[in-house]
């Protein structure tokens, strides 16, 4: 099916661009409020569950040896659920909030200045990092408490476990909305660093960026991607992530130390107050007044982003997971996760700002005229030996999706094995044909071309997961909750979406952010 997919995006061309966009226009229009309810729940459900006696609830024996250490733990959990985009749109990002600023602010204002890195790392943030913790916890449980094997998501969701026709159809429209979503998020990473990776190339090796160039480091990218897969998950992606963490920090101490250290940090501090100070507004997506800004456009297109990621890092995180707490995962994602990228904003987006504020380059001029890779060729070239510095960045770009991708391939994988019981890994053979499959779906979102086209399939690949996130959200409750004196009602599917409709009108009203949103909407 992907592949019929994969020709229709290298086929279809401007045709299948428009039908993209049009498609997001309509979802983003009409359910923006469902979106928005399912992280503002997910949040608070999170919260609330590792502040309470069920946080200490372990996956697995206390005593049995750990298969990583914290910071191997760390490290892949942030290494695969971050690919490259965080090099090049925390750089890019602050730019373009600095020209359509929220809050009100006049572009390229002072103000637009305070506030161009506080939406960035909102969408990058605790909220974002929190959707992760759905279908890991989720798996865990089902895995390490209840002892049941997990292949699938499906799996982990008592209410449609049974021999009945109907439950069984939902299992596997459930399983191929998860592979949708993993494909989506996926492809779309890799559609939009490719080309920026070419072009930086380009100005490293004086070659044309022309689509050989392209297809070149596609080639590339399936040796590395079939190397590490084929390794497996200890002696593949664990040295991966670690090599990726390393270059990351390296990366970004060079930038911090040689650029204006001081400024930096304050204005992360700056940025840090701002986001606490605004963060329910955020939360409901109304960082401006009205309808359709470029900050609630930006927010609804990375919540479809993690929602595509959500079951493929669920899986990963939660099999890595042995003998950790709730509270101790949830927590190390939101320290590993989150503080990560919030670096990287804080010091690749401060930078960027700078430059521009400073007069040094004019990096909105050249996002406008040339896009983003001109952007951060740019960037680095105001850092000394800046040849070496941009094979650092490419190398780093390729390390991240590597390990983002091989991880993504080695979950998928599980999902269409047959036979995976205990604590056998899939197929080398299964695991490489998935590597084959998002190379080829990827290809063809390069080829369509667009940062609106990727930003169009990454919303409405996440768009069906909300009604799955919402599921797996009950599954943990009323798993956890079953020793206990607490009564879980029973659910109705069918009145879910009315129920989710009501709980937003609800919450909105409470947080006094309700704008004109309906039960008809």
């Amino acid at each position: 099916m992907f592949g019929i997919v994969s020709a229709v995006l290298i086929i279809g061309g401007p045709a299948v661009q428009q039908f993209m966009n049009a498609l997001l226009s309509f979802i983003t229009t009409k359910y923006e409020w469902l979106y928005v309810l399912v992280y503002v729940l997910n949040f608070i459900f999170f919260i609330v569950l590792i502040m309470s006696k069920f946080g200490k609830i372990r996956f697995g024996t206390p005593d049995k040896k750990r298969d990583f250490s914290s910071f191997q733990w760390g490290s892949m959990v942030f290494a695969t659920g971050i690919d490259a985009s965080i090099l090049m749109l925390s750089a890019t990002d602050p730019l373009l909030y600095l020209q359509h600023p929220a809050f009100g602010a006049r572009p390229l204002s002072k103000a637009a200045y305070i506030y161009a890195n506080i939406c960035g790392e909102f969408n990058w943030g605790p909220m974002a990092w929190m959707m992760f913790a759905t279908a890991t916890i989720a798996i865990a449980y089902t895995m390490y408490v209840k002892k049941v094997p997990v292949k699938r998501l499906s799996t982990v969701i008592p209410i449609i476990q049974g021999k009945r026709w109907d439950k069984k159809f939902i299992r596997q429209i459930i399983d191929f909305l998860v592979i949708f979503g993993i494909m989506g998020g996926i492809g779309s990473s890799i559609g939009m660093e490719i080309p920026v990776i070419a072009k930086v190339l380009s100005l490293i090796l004086g070659v044309p960026d022309t689509i050989y160039l392209k297809l070149a480091l596609f080639m590339v990218l399936l040796v590395l991607f079939s190397l590490t897969v084929y390794a497996g998950l200890n002696k593949g992606i664990k040295k991966i992530s670690a090599w990726h963490i390393y270059l990351a920090i390296g990366f970004l101490l060079i930038v911090l130390l040689i650029g204006p250290t001081f400024r930096l940090i304050g204005g992360e501090v700056q940025t840090l107050g701002g986001m606490f100070k605004n963060f329910v507004s955020l939360s409901f997506n109304k960082a401006s007044a009205g309808s359709n800004s470029y900050a609630q456009h930006q927010t609804l297109f990375y919540w479809g982003w993690w929602l595509s990621y959500m079951p493929v890092m669920g899986l990963f995180i939660a099999r890595i997971s042995h003998g950790k707490t709730i509270r101790q995962v949830v927590l190390g994602m939101m320290t590993y996760g989150v503080g990560g990228c919030l670096a990287f904003y804080a010091v690749l987006g401060g930078y960027a700002l700078w430059l521009q504020q400073s007069g040094v380059v004019n990096l909105v001029h050249i996002l406008n005229t040339q896009g983003q890779a001109a952007v951060l060729a740019a960037l680095i070239t105001t850092l000394p030996m800046s040849k070496l510095m941009l094979i650092i960045f490419c190398v780093s770009c390729f390390v991240f999706l590597a390990t983002t991708i091989s991880s993504s391939a080695f979950i998928v994988s599980s999902f269409t094995s047959l036979d995976l019981s205990g604590n056998r890994q899939p197929s080398r053979w299964n695991r490489m044909a998935w590597v084959f499959v998002f190379i080829l779906f990827s290809l063809g979102i390069v080829i369509v071309g667009g940062f609106e086209t990727i930003q169009a399939i990454c919303t409405i690949a996440g768009f069906p997961l909300i009604f799955v996130c919402m599921l797996l959200l009950y599954s943990i409750f009323q798993e956890i909750t079953e020793q206990s004196d607490l009564r879980v009602p029973a659910l109705d599917l069918l009145q879910l979406p009315r129920l989710s409709s009501r709980i937003f009108m609800m919450l909105s009203r409470t947080f006094g952010v309700f704008n004109g949103y309906n039960e008809n909407n």
